[in-house]
């Protein structure tokens, strides 16, 4: 199927005939994130919530009422004003109100997507009803082709059930992105698989490195076995970026450090600073809030909203500390009053504070900076990404995350190439600020 696509597109009047343009705009994401619950038909071995697909008993297992879903729609739009989201379970196409909740996110102006394996929607019926009440896309998880597929998700012609369930949305007309993980298995694949999303026009591909979420946090799951070394992974990857370059279909690298692709390509590298820029991707405030249990629980009601920068800053333990982090602390307070009351249990040091204050760049607005802020967060303290000597001479150390804590642990960070520029990179947008990406109608207004 040839590609046709619209332009590069900057800041001016857009035809509101056209679906999608291409914009280097870069703009802070207004889209959220739920899950439905971790019901599935498919057993990926990477999936951050296997043990809870597989355990019926979990309360994150079943799905929630439709009640409970509309209302954690309604909230990330009301508090967190977002304007699109990404709904997913376990596989949200088998949750039976499914069509429903789609109607009710188009009605509040939420525009809605679902992360889905496909497998389901061999039925063309089912993509009928998605398009007539409103989905906006579908993010297909295309985690290998053929037996590959099948052995990864466990389950025999799944791959088949997913080309006929691909074949299914193009005939509804409904537009379709990838997803795909780079598990060691899938890596001779890869370059097939980004032909594969040229022939179906896909707008976008993620491919996401193997990294230790949720359930995939308990030791022994990850190992040699299964999680390829980035040096591994790179010629393939180069590979494949360049067939999507080729074929004009976005491409985003997830929580892979910049230095293990070609240089052509850092302007598709996202990680934790670079994520909030892309507009498919979640906003960190309404994360925070969906990322909680009572959040993807069948029962129970919803905690109470969070603030992002409550979450942000309010770990840091600064009573009694020396007068000049004191002092950078009540700074805060008075920026973010939401910081008032009691310190919470330390998840970033002092010295972390007073350097993650230091790094504010005058390029960034201060709502960036705060995304930044939480960015060093998640992965300094959530995933203990570790840098090589090589990255203490690295002109991007300051624009890239690193070595994943997990993955340093497996392999070691001597995999690490030190980038010389000849300045030191202090902005985020850096690469990415190069990067044509996709821009839906809806979000001309906003984002361009």
């Amino acid at each position: 199927m040839a590609a046709n696509k619209p332009a590069l597109t900057q800041k001016f009047v857009v035809d509101p005939a056209l679906d999608f343009v291409k914009t280097t705009t870069r703009t802070i994401t207004r889209r959220g994130v739920m899950w439905l619950g971790q019901t599935c038909n498919i057993r990926c071995h990477f999936c951050y919530f296997l043990d809870r697909i597989n355990s019926t008993d979990h309360p994150e297992h079943a799905f929630m009422t439709i009640e409970k879903a509309k209302r954690i729609c309604s909230t990330l739009v009301d508090v967190y004003d977002n304007n699109a989201i990404d709904i997913q379970g376990g596989e949200p196409t088998l949750f039976r109100h499914i069509n429903e909740l789609v109607e009710h996110c188009r009605t509040i102006g939420l525009m809605p997507t679902l992360i889905t394996n496909a497998i389901a929607l061999q039925d063309l019926r089912r993509c009928v009803a998605l398009k007539d009440t409103g989905i906006r896309d579908l993010l297909v998880s295309v985690q290998g082709l053929d037996d590959t597929y099948d052995s990864i998700v466990g389950v025999k012609g799944a791959s088949l059930k997913q080309r006929h369930g691909l074949e299914n949305i193009i005939k509804a007309g409904i537009p379709i992105r990838f997803n795909s993980v780079l598990s060691k298995p899938i890596l001779p694949q890869l370059e097939r698989i980004a032909q594969l999303a040229v022939d179906v026009n896909a707008r976008v591909v993620n491919f996401l490195a193997f990294n230790p979420f949720e359930d995939q946090q308990i030791a022994g799951k990850r190992n040699a076995t299964n999680v390829p070394r980035y040096s591994e992974v790179s010629p393939y990857l180069n590979a494949a970026m360049d067939i999507l370059a080729n074929g004009n279909v976005e491409c985003n690298v997830r929580y892979f450090p910049i230095c293990m692709v070609a240089e052509r390509h850092r302007k598709s590298m996202f990680n934790f600073q670079q994520l909030p820029y892309d507009v498919h991707e979640w906003d960190y405030g309404s994360w925070s809030w969906t990322g909680q249990q009572p959040q993807r629980m069948k029962l129970g009601d919803c905690s109470p909203v969070s603030d992002l920068a409550k979450e942000t800053y309010a770990p840091i333990q600064y009573k009694g500390a020396a007068k000049p982090i004191a002092d950078a602390a009540r700074k805060l307070v008075m920026k973010y009053p939401g910081l008032r009351g009691p310190a919470r249990k330390v998840h970033m040091s002092v010295s972390k504070l007073l350097q993650a204050k230091s790094d504010h760049s005058t390029e960034l607005s201060p709502k960036e900076n705060l995304y930044r802020d939480n960015a060093r967060l998640r992965s300094t303290q959530h995933c203990r990404y570790q840098y090589d000597r090589a990255c203490n001479t690295c002109d991007l150390r300051r624009i890239c995350d690193g070595f994943h804590g997990d993955y340093a642990a497996l392999f070691g960070t001597d995999e690490a190439k030190g980038v010389q520029l000849g300045k030191q990179v202090d902005n985020p947008k850096y690469f990415i600020g190069e990067q044509e990406k996709v821009v839906e109608k809806e979000d001309f207004e906003w984002a361009l």
